[in-house]
């Protein structure tokens, strides 16, 4: 037996950093998602002038940035996205989620990374918006150079084709986590309170199925584009909404959709609390 390592173990600190990060960083996506929701459903309803065409992430830092201390509101959010960005890199990095080094284990830490990599992204925009720099390019737009990008290469409908079916299977995979219960593996109800904890764990549920739908929306613009090699025709979150409004019934159908990315952000303020964070 390998006392020494054992010992290792017992004296070494915990490195309780990165519990503090992910809660942080969790909370923060949280504010996020919530104001995308409340902005989304006022859009919807046409309540305070409000439109889908700005309600990307990037759109809502600038919502952020006009309140009343709105610097200092953004820069603390900013903050919490890049904990949250090196909690998701260091469980890609560091294995913290105990993955392993299989197929399926790299493809999860693949996916942290990619996650860091987004939030980290979102972080630099919030900062440069901080500082008083452009946003940068939305999100729809970004998606759009990635569409253009992609149909100059050869084969490019193909290669487009394939990052869509990625996009849609992304939101079909937030839906399955949704109704399989995936979305509760770690949370430990017992440190919510009791006479609310069902609420707030069916947030969750209605959270993932409104960001499902989202993601597959996002997808389907991107294969519209692949199929008439037009990368002006993909779009981000903001493009989605439009599509939902410009649907039958559509306001109705964006206020639905509105309401679950809310309950998403409650949600991550639930996971925040109660999530059980690997170290």
């Amino acid at each position: 037996m390998d006392f020494s390592a054992i010992s290792s173990n017992i004296t070494s600190p915990r490195p309780e950093w990165v519990q503090r990060f992910a809660r942080f960083g969790l909370t923060a996506k949280g504010i996020v998602y919530c104001l995308v929701g409340i902005l989304a459903f006022m859009a919807a309803f046409e309540l305070g002038g409000n439109s889908e065409q700005n309600l990307n992430k990037q759109g809502i830092f600038q919502f952020i940035l006009e309140q009343p201390f709105g610097q200092v509101l953004l820069a603390l959010v900013a903050v919490g996205l890049i904990c949250y960005a090196l909690w998701r890199l260091t469980q890609a990095f560091m294995d913290t989620e105990r993955k392993g080094t299989d197929a399926k284990g790299i493809a999860r830490r693949i996916g942290y990374a990619f996650s860091g990599l987004v939030y980290g992204t979102l972080a630099f925009y919030a900062v440069k918006m901080v500082l008083g720099s452009s946003s940068g390019s939305g999100g729809g737009n970004s998606r759009q150079t990635l569409a253009r990008k992609l149909l100059e290469q050869p084969f490019g409908q193909w290669l487009a084709g394939a990052v869509a079916l990625g996009i849609i299977g992304i939101g079909i995979y937030q839906i399955y986590r949704a109704y399989s219960g995936k979305y509760l593996k770690k949370i430990q109800s017992s440190r919510l309170p009791t006479d609310k904890q069902h609420l707030l764990i069916q947030t969750g549920k209605v959270g993932y199925t409104a960001r499902g739908i989202v993601w597959g929306i996002i997808g389907f613009l991107f294969m519209k584009a692949a199929i008439n090699a037009n990368a002006q025709e993909a779009g981000g979150s903001s493009s989605a909404f439009a599509f939902l409004e410009n649907s039958s019934y559509g306001s109705f159908l964006l206020g639905a959709v509105a309401i679950g990315l809310l309950c998403y952000g409650i949600f991550m303020f639930v996971r925040a609390k109660a999530e059980v964070i690997n170290t």
